[in-house]
């Protein structure tokens, strides 16, 4: 705990709000599938934040290591769990939602609002085995690429820290951990509880992995910047002195 409290005063405020609401908004989003014309493939939308999530565990591990980046994550699902029991107490207190009031359809609508903040329990931890295990898998992927990087770099005597550099971790970290964060989920949730068949979930991993690596991709730039001035301001320093990997 004395290391998560570090941890947490360490990193820019900015950075870990972005974090936790877009943990919170991806499990949100994900109970809306996407519509498409083949019936092998199954993606939903909460593709459209989760980049920003591993973007953000790739930031901090580049300043912090793989061990920050990944207690950060375990705080991001408390977080989330928080937040979903916050939501499935709305969703028991009797009342309305405003867009439930369509003539003849209030009750149907009402209770399919309810269901869907409220959550199921099978879907709550999916998702949470599937983050925590993405995490690990992206955060010390993304570390061990950079000390092969290093080493690669030093038997060359020339030590940089390019954009290149960056991309490289980030970009190869991001798709092996998107790819298990979208199979875990995918085989424990929608291959068991919505009867997807095996093609369907390595389908929608895949495709999924690589609609989030495009997006990582784009805004890897903002990513890097944010590394070097990161670096430039000796940012994280007491957490850096005690505990860096």
């Amino acid at each position: 705990m004395n290391e998560l409290k570090t941890l947490l005063r360490s990193i820019p405020s900015l950075i870990v709000a972005v974090f936790f609401i877009a943990t919170i908004s991806m499990n949100l989003l994900a109970n809306k599938s996407i519509n498409l014309p083949v019936s092998w493939l199954a993606l939903d939308c909460g593709i459209i934040v989760s980049w920003i999530i591993f973007l953000c565990m790739d930031i901090v591990t580049r300043q912090f290591g793989p061990r920050a980046a990944t207690l950060l994550s375990v705080a991001a699902i408390a977080v989330n769990l928080a937040m979903c029991f916050i939501f499935f107490i709305g969703s028991r207190i009797p009342g309305t939602w405003g867009e439930s009031y369509v003539d003849g359809a209030e009750i149907i609508i009402n209770t399919a609002l309810d269901h869907t903040f409220g959550g199921t329990w099978f879907v709550l931890l999916g998702s949470s085995i599937a983050f925590f295990v993405s995490a690990l898998v992206n955060n010390f992927s993304n570390w061990y690429i950079g000390v092969l990087l290093r080493r690669s770099e030093e038997r060359r005597s020339r030590v940089t820290d390019t954009f290149l550099n960056f991309a490289c971790r980030s970009w190869v970290s991001t798709a092996l951990g998107q790819f298990v964060d979208n199979i875990t989920f995918a085989f424990i949730v929608s291959r068991t509880f919505f009867g997807w068949t095996t093609l369907q979930c390595f389908t929608c991993a895949v495709t999924g992995a690589v609609v989030e690596l495009l997006c990582e991709m784009i805004f890897s730039p903002v990513g890097y910047r944010i590394c070097q001035r990161w670096q430039k301001e000796n940012v994280g320093a007491a957490y850096l002195e005690q505990y860096a990997m």
